[in-house]
């Protein structure tokens, strides 16, 4: 069996001396394995960079076997970001919730779609990390894990909402939350068709995804979410510090 196709790699593990076992995601085959043989050589290591967009060519003698993979790059995302450490945890986030939540060999086109959208354009992370948010979004409703943000179940409102339950994942107004809100997970606004997004919004969002693909995605499978995609947060997070550091007045004068 034989295909090629483009692909977005989500990571490449060295095996034995020499190989590497490279996971990439196609539009049409979803997250697929291969072996590319002497992928650790100078010339072969930079092409299986996370995120790198490639042309590759999957060959195995049966479709269940690991198979061999080769490829060329057509965009080289990963040494593209590499001086900016927003977009180069971007980068390593989507690659590594990709790889970890989607399973094997079941396509997922509109997940890869995203994907490839948000690669094209990391190297302006504070433009994309909204978008990146939607992409989780997205991702947790292809899986089953759906977010519901149509209403709040409480009040019937369409309007207001500013929360989400934890355990049932649909919004909650203000309103609707009361004395509880302080156990709920924020809701932000360019989820719900706010068009503004700036950092504590981004540390919203990703506190909220984070929060059911670690449960479900990945805690169904007995899986923690990754290093990753924890390492973007903190970074989203320490902005949010940073921002708020700089705001207060300065007493000294």
């Amino acid at each position: 069996m034989e295909w090629e196709a483009p692909a977005v790699v989500l990571e490449a593990r060295p095996l034995g001396e020499a190989d590497l076992l490279v996971t990439v995601m196609t539009e049409e085959h979803g997250r697929h394995l291969g072996l590319a043989r002497g992928g650790q050589s100078r010339r072969q290591a930079p092409l299986w960079q996370a995120g790198n967009l490639m042309r590759v060519r999957w060959l195995g003698r049966l479709a269940e076997q690991l198979g061999t993979i080769s490829g060329e790059v057509v965009h080289a995302t990963g040494a593209f970001v590499m001086e900016d450490a927003l977009a180069l945890d971007l980068l390593r986030a989507a690659c590594a919730v990709a790889d970890g939540a989607l399973p094997e060999r079941e396509a997922h086109p509109a997940v890869f779609a995203g994907l490839v959208a948000l690669l094209a354009r990391v190297g302006r992370p504070e433009e994309v990390l909204a978008d990146y948010v939607r992409w989780e979004v997205g991702l947790l409703g292809e899986l089953g894990y759906g977010l519901d943000f149509s209403g709040c179940p409480v009040t019937g409102t369409t309007v207001g909402l500013a929360y989400v339950s934890p355990r049932t994942g649909r919004a909650v107004s203000r309103e609707g939350a009361g004395q509880w809100a302080h156990r709920l997970l924020p809701l932000p606004g360019f989820l719900v068709g706010g068009n503004i997004a700036e950092a504590p919004d981004w540390a919203a969002g990703l506190l909220l995804t984070g929060h059911f693909l670690g449960r479900d995605a990945f805690g169904a499978h007995h899986k923690p979410l990754p290093a990753a995609r924890h390492m973007l947060y903190e970074r989203v997070a320490a902005m949010v510090d940073t921002a708020a550091r700089e705001s207060e007045p300065d007493d000294a004068g």
